[in-house]
């Protein structure tokens, strides 16, 4: 509403009633219906839609861009603004790197170069054609659909650049042109021209033409209309040839006839398999969402669907060239009108008491996008002062209803008025699961998680879609061919390893397990190496609390619990209730943990174990509790929850044991035999890495680094972590050399030995980071060894769960058990057809997969100094994930890299808590720590070690699980 209220005239000739294209911001503008108002020539408006693919009905005959309405704060005003497909990194300048020598350099193994100035390291190649290690063999189909391609054709590589054709007024900058636009001007360029065939290019939405035929290198001028009788804009358009690719280049990649991959022609190929489904389906991220007609719809809550759809790589493989597509899920809204979204979302909603409802409409219109309904003729405007009600029987001969609420304000550069029973909901507009229900979330996670014959179905429903990948002529028209068959894969399944327990009287337990059973439990048994609990402490925050009281019976049920293991547990020496309040606070946090700990030292000269605290709810203090715990004053903290305390069940004390043992130094599990291959004499050491980065729309935040490291042989279940923050987003591990060499000296005091032998397990990175981890993070490793004057071999594996490639049991062979639920069993390792054409990887289920479909881990190693073959080296992976100490069966990643997430998770809580804390680090604070400037602002200096580095006495235990 303006400021004078309903009735308020307003005059001047800047109110149109049209609804253009742009972003909805501000407050709702009111605006009496029948209040007069001049009309100006028309400028703007049409059917807007969100961009191609987004039509409700058949587009116009003529080409017209389509515009949408943003509403980004409140019921209001609009600016011009769109939505765009996806964008390719744009490739390299130089696509074709030349052959590979072989250069020997001391130290260092195999190094492959370019050139004699600008070496480059290679990952290894395969030992062997596969393993050979199995207790059984199934057929399995995997989602990779093979691609043949003509190795004889060439694709030419253009750039794109566009520009206005009117240049700005002085003063001001260059108008940036949105994604939306410049697909748009594409096409309309395409359709124009004759000479420019629309159907043999592909576009990457930004600079990238990727075509069959030659393209005229020239400038052309587009001319684009936002609306049916919007005055039309002019762009130049000048196509320049970048690059010409030959697909016989990918051919000799994939035989092995080449050993530098051909990124380049990956990445156009990859532009042409996305084409279509970027004009069909509503693109998010790498994944593509089939509206019209949706592939799979559930209604999740008022106004708020999910949708089914598909995201898809392309893999050299063995077999050729594949096609990876599965199947994904996401929330959307609804496209309704603007009124019955209000319905749906407002309860009580009542358009004749619009006054009392005002502020919950602004909040649900925030950021939705809307299209207007009216715009069907071409006639002017008419001369003179109208009223809206007028001015919309007049010219659109439509008779507005609902005269005594608020227009919606399309703004622009001019005030531009609509009703809101003419404004539609454009589809397609992403409803961010965090703000979802808890019911409407437990639907979409099931949704997000089908049983594996399910998701089978839905892949192979998306490949022959005609809205997927393969739909349409553009694949076809670039000389290339899909099979929609699954390929399929023989998986070998290892057998589990024996374990080692012990009974409550100490005695070691073997136990071995069965394939199809590779779970354990510890009812009259007990972990490996209990560690008596003698001196802890309860913490509890449920004082004053409204939900559960923290009931003290729990205390002797843990007790007890402790006591069916053949575990030493004492009574608590220290009791402190508290309430929920001093999570909020750093302060009065702070010196509560301060107190405990001193007053525990002074009164029974013991370090307290750990603090167990005992929360009411879930709250985001428990990121500040671990912070302050662990780097500042230096307790094991384990947290849980008063309702789960007091129901006490068995298999809950039992994790909450399992938990404890292993942050206070105990042993779990082991395995009775050595790891395979390195039955010898000599130390082992196996290192953990992972980076967790912001999330996407934090442009910010640090990038948290977490390296971990064993600390115990043979064992090799503990481990020792270091964290430290890195600049946003940056992926390569700074000084890893350096923290690696403090976790080698961290094993050398408990050990009294350096390891001889050290395996790196790197998580996160994808293919096109294994030159920046081999060239620069093993180089930086080597270097600060050689300093050192350390040499152990050294193997570098990558660890993969984020990629697309999904097993499922052949039907024939389908064992439905309520261990796997369709799912392969674990242990199932596939390392032919699928896998790199000659370098060494291969994937591994070593997990029951109970929920959803299994997903594998995808192995890739990089460097190896140890001579591992596939089947040694698989047996270690599949071994390790026995040992995981948090749960009674293996788990689906080796648990170095495990282990590595959670710690670089915790930082970022640690970060997350310095920048949410109330008045952190005042003045009245007792701390003398040197952590002595304020941390309220994000923009405080995150690689300050001082916010993240470990409290001497918890560094080298497991506090992180």
């Amino acid at each position: 509403m303006d400021r004078g209220g309903y009735n308020q005239r307003r005059g001047g000739g800047n109110a149109r009633g049209d609804g253009g294209g742009g972003r909805m911001r501000g407050r709702a503008r009111g605006r009496n219906f029948s209040q007069p108002r001049r009309q100006p020539a028309d400028s703007g408006g049409g059917r807007g839609t969100a961009g191609r693919g987004f039509y409700p009905q058949p587009p116009p005959p003529q080409w017209q861009p389509r515009q949408q309405n943003t509403i980004s704060g409140g019921t209001s005003t609009a600016t011009g603004s769109g939505t765009a497909p996806p964008s390719l990194v744009s490739p390299p300048s130089n696509p074709h790197p030349p052959s590979q020598k072989v250069v020997p350099v001391a130290g260092m193994g195999t190094i492959g170069t370019s050139s004699d100035s600008n070496e480059t390291i290679s990952p290894i190649q395969r030992p062997d054609a596969g393993g050979k290690l199995a207790v059984k063999t199934k057929t399995l189909q995997v989602n990779h659909f093979s691609v043949k391609f003509n190795p004889k054709s060439r694709i030419i590589h253009y750039n794109v650049d566009v520009s206005p054709q009117s240049p700005p007024q002085p003063g001001r900058p260059p108008r940036r042109i949105s994604k939306t636009e410049l697909s748009l001007i594409r096409d309309k360029l395409f359709l124009d021209r004759p000479e420019l065939p629309l159907g043999m290019t592909a576009y990457d939405g930004e600079k990238n033409i990727f075509s069959m035929v030659s393209l005229p290198e020239e400038a052309f001028v587009v001319e684009v209309s936002k609306g049916e009788d919007e005055r039309p804009t002019g762009f130049i358009v000048t196509l320049t040839l970048v690059n010409i690719l030959e697909m016989s280049r990918l051919e000799d990649y994939i035989r092995g006839r080449a050993l530098s991959i051909p990124r380049v022609i990956l990445q156009g190929v990859d532009v042409v398999f996305k084409e279509n489904p970027t004009k069909c389906t509503v693109p998010v991220g790498r994944c593509f969402y089939p509206m019209n007609p949706k592939f799979r719809e559930t209604n999740l809550q008022p106004g708020v669907i999910a949708v089914g759809g598909f995201q898809h790589s392309l893999k050299p493989t063995r077999q050729g060239l594949s096609l990876c597509l599965d199947y994904s899920v996401l929330s959307f809204k609804k496209q309704m009108s603007v009124l019955d979204f209000l319905h749906e979302q407002i309860t009580g909603f009542n358009l004749r008491e619009f006054g009392r409802y005002r502020k919950h409409v602004e909040n649900v219109l925030i950021g939705l996008k809307v299209h207007v309904t009216h715009r069907r003729t071409k006639q002017k405007n008419p001369t003179g002062q109208l009223s809206l009600v007028g001015y919309f029987q007049n010219r659109y001969q439509i008779d507005i209803r609902y005269k005594d609420i608020p227009a919606l304000d399309f703004g622009g550069n001019k005030t531009n008025y609509v009703p809101m029973e003419l404004c539609v909901l454009v589809e397609g507009q992403r409803y961010p699961k965090e703000y979802l229900g808890s019911n409407a979330a437990k639907n979409l996670k099931d949704m997000c998680l089908p049983p594996p014959r399910v998701r089978q179905d839905a892949i192979q429903a998306m490949v022959n879609s005609r809205c997927g990948p393969c739909g349409g002529d553009i694949v076809g028209n670039f000389e290339m061919n899909v099979s929609n068959v699954m390929t399929t894969v023989t998986g070998r399944v290892l057998g589990p390893p024996k374990l080692k327990l012990s009974d409550p009287s100490g005695r070691t337990i073997h136990m071995a397990l069965t394939p199809e059973k590779c779970q354990w439990n510890l009812v009259e048994k007990s972990m490996v190496e209990g560690k008596p609990v003698e001196c802890w402490g309860i913490l509890d925050f449920t004082l004053r609390s409204r939900c559960v009281f923290f009931d003290n019976r729990f205390i002797s049920k843990l007790i007890e619990k402790y006591n069916k293991f053949g575990i030493i547990m004492k009574e608590p020496v220290w009791i402190e209730k508290t309430d929920m309040l001093k999570l909020g606070n750093y302060n009065q946090l702070s010196d509560l943990l301060e107190k405990i700990n001193d007053a525990v030292s002074r009164k029974y000269r013991c370090r307290l174990q750990f603090l167990l605290c005992v929360m009411a709810s879930k709250d985001p203090g428990y990121k500040c509790l671990k912070w302050i715990a662990e780097t500042k004053v230096g307790i094991v903290t384990q947290c849980c929850l008063s309702g789960n305390a007091n129901s006490a069940k068995d298999q809950y004390l039992t994790n909450l044991a399992l938990k404890i043992n292993a942050k206070i130094g105990g042993s779990n599990v082991e395995l009775i035999n050595r790891l395979p291959h390195f039955e010898g004499d000599g130390h082992v050491m196996f290192i953990g890495a992972d980076v967790n980065h912001p999330a996407s729309r934090d442009a910010n935040s640090p990038s948290m680094a977490a390296v971990v490291a064993t600390v115990n042989w043979p064992a090799a279940n503990r481990y020792a972590a270091r964290v430290c923050a890195q600049e946003h987003r940056t992926e390569k591990i700074l000084n890893f050399g350096e923290v690696c060499l403090e976790l080698v000296s961290c094993y050398e005091r408990l050990n009294g030995a350096k390891p001889e032998k050290i395996v790196i397990f790197r998580d996160g990175v994808s293919e096109s980071q294994f030159q920046m981890v081999l060239g620069e993070e093993l180089q930086d490793l080597k270097r600060t060894f050689e300093r050192a004057n350390y040499s152990p071999t050294i193997t570098l594996i990558v660890a993969q769960k984020r990629h697309q490639t999904r097993l499922f049991p052949s039907p024939a062979e389908n064992e439905m058990t309520s261990a796997t639920r369709g799912n392969v069993l674990p242990g199932t390792v596939v390392d032919t057809v699928i896998i790199h054409p000659f370098e060494f990887d291969f994937y591994l289920v070593s997990h029951h997969g109970s929920l959803g479909t299994s997903k594998p881990t995808h192995y890739h190693v990089l460097w190896d100094e140890h001579d591992f073959t596939s089947d040694k080296l698989q047996e270690l992976i599949y071994d390790m994930c026995f040992t995981f100490a948090r749960c009674t069966k293996p788990v689906s990643l080796v648990p170095p890299v495990y282990y590595a997430d959670l710690a670089a998770y915790r930082g970022r809580q640690y970060y997350e808590a310095k920048i949410g804390m109330q008045s952190p680090y005042s003045a009245t604070s007792s701390s003398s720590s040197p952590l002595a400037s304020s941390v309220s602002s994000a923009t405080s200096n995150s690689n300050d070690m001082d916010f993240y580095k470990l409290h001497s006495d918890l560094e080298n235990i497991m506090f992180f699980i």
